[in-house]
């Protein structure tokens, strides 16, 4: 098997400071025979330099689009807006098959371009099990940011910040709201009980069993929802504007999957996305939601090395091991089912 040729582009999204691959990584992978090519980046959460001194090359910022046919073009946030043609293997969270906005004119730009997605999300063992992911952490920020709109401390615009400095907010309360976590033994579950663990909150724990046969009451009897489940097709959905009680007591929804305008949204009582800069948002009389698409940045280096860690096991069998012919077929599968094109 021919080693790899990746290429790590710099990011572009506001706020966006994470990178999946390391260092320390790039190191091991260059001694495994690959060539990792690292662009510039002002903002990236590890400076060029440890790059270099791992084996890296150097390139500027954007210059991904010059990348050689052989490249696998390595990021995580969605490609800068254009609508040329894109060739050329693509690894990143591309958000492009489940209906989201603007997922029809990206497929298109690869199928125009003869180039592929290799999504991250989409990378699975054979049991359908994520191998890299960042649910940990997106689940602790989550629950960290519910619990300081719960004190009255969230304000934006958020900045991102250390594990340490982020923990000092998650002390005992003196008044603790009752917290429902839905997908309590996923990654994102995990890390939002993990947070909450430090608060001395009420937590109620759901996953599979309760979502079967959803108790929408025993929901709203909840301060704060933390919704951490991310369907891959359409389902009922936990919360819409019609279930909305006068009486209920729930008052915040975090939503840490962000499907959003897509048919698997779980959540419609809210329509877009919440921000760094705008972290809270009301949706209802009395109801407020914090859904933001990036919380891991807001601990890049921590979520960082731990993505980095996860994925770089994967990196050498690029780009036809049996975990990337499976992120392949969900590419191509989605470029078949998107239908007519606009002419």
């Amino acid at each position: 098997m021919t080693p790899p040729h990746l290429w790590l582009r710099a990011e572009t999204h506001p706020g966006e400071q994470r990178t999946p691959l390391t260092p320390a990584d790039t190191a091991t992978l260059v001694k495994q025979g690959a060539q990792v090519t690292v662009e510039h980046s002002p903002v990236r959460c590890h400076p060029i330099d440890a790059y270099l001194d791992a084996g890296a090359r150097p390139a500027p910022a954007g210059s991904w689009t010059g990348a050689p046919a052989d490249a696998c073009v390595l990021g995580l946030k969605a490609l800068p807006a254009d609508t040329a043609p894109l060739g050329g293997r693509h690894l990143y969270f591309a958000h492009a098959y489940k209906g989201q906005r603007g997922a029809q004119e990206l497929l298109d730009r690869f199928v125009t371009g003869g180039g592929e997605i290799l999504d991250l999300e989409y990378l699975t063992d054979a049991d359908g099990r994520r191998l890299a992911a960042f649910g940990h952490w997106a689940g602790y920020i989550g629950a960290a940011l519910a619990v300081r709109q719960w004190t009255g401390d969230l304000q934006g615009p958020l900045r991102p910040t250390t594990k340490a400095v982020l923990d000092d907010s998650l002390g005992p309360l003196a008044r603790p709201p009752r917290v429902l976590i839905i997908g309590a033994r996923g990654r994102c579950g995990q890390g939002a009980r993990a947070a909450l663990e430090r608060t001395g909150v009420d937590v109620t724990l759901w996953d599979l069993a309760e979502t079967a046969d959803l108790d929408r009451d025993a929901l709203l009897d909840h301060d704060i929802l933390i919704n951490a489940v991310q369907l891959t097709e359409p389902g009922e959905p936990f919360l819409a504007p019609e279930h909305l009680r006068a009486d209920r007591r729930l008052s915040l929804v975090v939503d840490v999957t962000c499907d959003v305008g897509g048919p698997a949204h779980l959540l419609p009582v809210y329509d877009r996305l919440t921000s760094w800069d705008e972290p809270v948002r009301a949706v209802a009389d009395g109801l407020a939601v914090i859904a933001i698409d990036n919380l891991p940045s807001l601990l890049p280096r921590e979520a960082s090395d731990d993505f980095s860690t996860q994925l770089a096991a994967h990196l050498p069998r690029l780009p036809d091991g049996d975990c990337w012919e499976r992120s392949r077929r969900a590419f191509h599968t989605a470029v078949s089912e998107r239908g007519p094109r606009d002419v």
